[in-house]
């Protein structure tokens, strides 16, 4: 038989196994459980996550989650990058709004969620407030999502409804920036473009690729040296250019694993501004134009 000192022990070691065991959090990622709300079903946790990207899964939703999703810089361009989500094709129970300073604005209801369209805010706008609707049976309800911190015009680019001006040329200086920081750059040429619900998917071929993040475009074979691959843009903007139409340099971001364009100039114009840049010595960076 168990001495009261030991059964105590012994307790307290199970109730903390149980509490751990319904929470887990780094500095990316949170997966909790409401079953830690049971009995205080308006209990609202904090969670700070403060990497460029990560996860969130909430099982069994009860009471609220607040949400702070920080960059880990104090640089004043952290100030200005957007925070872009997508739930799962099966998060459900709860709705999801910004809180800037206890005022509340919907984000994302229960029933846009199971869409899984990417939705995107500024940083500074506010933490994420995960509000669960009551049910009495919280046995089927999981709210999760990715997230990814952008710069703001990759970010607007994903959420048309947060941006005044999404198919805004890029200025020579975004262009030249475009060609330095994107996650993929390459000199190709357009080959077709397929209409989809909320965005375009256009193929291209690449004649030289200077740099992918990952791998959006695929080598068609050693000898041809060439490759392809597919990049999406917001339907609204169209492509305004079509096979046969010359040679572009595309550049763009990578987000939740597609591809996104950025700045897509004729490739003869970023030449020229390239050109330019470099005779004055304002070029950001070296590109290998020969």
């Amino acid at each position: 038989m168990l001495t009261p000192i030991l059964a105590y022990l012994l307790s307290v070691l199970l109730l903390c196994r149980i509490a751990f065991s319904q929470y887990s959090s780094d500095q990316c990622s949170w997966r909790g459980s409401g079953l830690t709300h049971e009995g205080h079903t308006r209990d609202v946790e904090q969670v700070y996550l403060r990497c460029s990207q990560g996860s969130l899964e909430w099982l069994y939703p009860t009471g609220a989650v607040i949400v702070n999703l920080r960059p880990n810089t104090l640089s004043p361009a952290a100030s200005r990058l957007s925070v872009c989500i997508k739930p799962s094709a099966d998060s459900h129970g709860t709705n999801i709004y910004l809180d800037r300073a206890g005022k509340l604005r919907l984000l994302l209801p229960e029933p846009d969620q199971a869409l899984g369209k990417v939705t995107c805010f500024g940083v500074q706008e506010g933490a994420l407030f995960i509000e669960a609707i009551p049910h009495r049976d919280i046995s089927r309800r999981i709210t999760s999502f990715q997230y990814e911190l952008v710069s703001e015009r990759t970010g607007a680019g994903m959420d048309l409804r947060s941006l005044s001006a999404p198919c805004q040329p890029c200025t020579d200086a975004e262009v030249l920036l475009a060609a330095c920081t994107s996650d993929f750059v390459g000199r190709g040429s357009i080959r077709g473009v397929e209409q989809e619900v909320e965005k375009s998917s256009v193929t291209v071929a690449i004649s030289r690729l200077y740099k992918q993040k990952t791998q959006v475009f695929a080598p068609g074979g050693v000898r041809a040296r060439r490759w392809t691959g597919k990049v999406r843009i917001p339907r609204q903007c169209g492509v305004k250019s079509g096979p046969g139409e010359g040679e572009f340099l595309f550049t763009g971001s990578i987000r939740f694993g597609e591809a996104w364009m950025g700045c897509a100039p004729r490739y003869k114009d970023f030449l020229r501004v390239y050109r330019d840049a470099e005779h004055g010595g304002t070029n950001p960076c070296h590109v290998d134009t020969d």
